[in-house]
């Protein structure tokens, strides 16, 4: 995959988005030293020390990939990110996960947000753009987020970004190649499963709606993206994105 460096942007999804229009042939990535306005999930910003992490996005056009599946593009971008991180941090394997529905975590801490951005045509994707930023090298932050953490921070090495970046783009494109397709959909869902955080047991969650909170055990992830729970009363609740938050203990 092609990898574009620029030094300065606001933000690389947007950038990635622009060089699409003006002809760019997909796919490709774009990374740049220091992002001004970097986009997280909910409308937040995303915090990162110039130089010292990994921010990216990916232009990719997916081989019929419906509105109704878009989720898969999700599950394959964070299962992938996870094999990244593992290869890379092999002492912290089992403590590398994805938290519904795509930020990665090792153990309660934040190392990695994802950010995707779909283009339809009629009832298919005809564009999607894949914004990452994994914390690298950054030890300290400054934002009000209450749980980040890089791979720095947890191994006390500085890591080569290139490398990170070259070898996260070549397991992307393999995802996006193989395993997004029908056939194999139900195995990248098993996968993306087994990497789930707080897969087992029960947790504390809130309804967003209610602000009520509650014990729940993740027992479903649809293939639209939406979380079923189980309490342990055996009562369940289907939630989509941004309807129910977990409770970081």
């Amino acid at each position: 995959m092609k990898i574009i460096k620029v030094d300065t942007t606001s933000s690389t999804n947007a950038l990635a988005a622009t060089m699409v229009t003006e002809g760019e042939e997909m796919p490709f990535a774009v990374m740049c030293r220091e992002q001004t306005a970097g986009r997280g999930q909910r409308g937040n910003t995303w915090e990162s020390e110039p130089g010292q992490n990994i921010t990216l996005s990916i232009a990719y056009k997916p081989k019929s990939v419906s509105a109704t599946d878009q989720f898969v593009i999700s599950q394959a971008v964070a299962v992938a990110i996870v094999e990244t991180l593992r290869h890379f941090l092999p002492d912290y394997t089992n403590r590398i996960a994805i938290k519904w529905p795509n930020d990665i975590y090792v153990d309660s801490l934040k190392i990695c947000g994802i950010l995707i951005e779909n283009s339809l045509t009629g009832s298919e994707i005809n564009r999607t753009i894949i914004g990452i930023g994994l914390n690298v090298n950054q030890t300290e932050f400054l934002s009000p987020a209450p749980n980040p953490v890089s791979m720095r921070m947890l191994t006390g090495r500085i890591f080569d970004i290139d490398e990170i970046t070259q070898y996260l783009c070549s397991v992307l494109g393999r995802f996006a190649a193989n395993l997004v397709s029908p056939p194999r959909r139900p195995r990248l869902r098993g996968r993306y499963f087994s990497m789930l955080w707080h897969s087992t047991g029960y947790h504390p969650y809130i309804d967003v709606a209610s602000g009520q909170r509650f014990l729940g055990r993740i027992s479903n992830i649809a293939s639209s993206g939406l979380i079923t729970l189980t309490e342990p009363s055996g009562n369940q609740h289907t939630y989509a994105f941004k309807e129910v938050q977990a409770v970081l203990e």
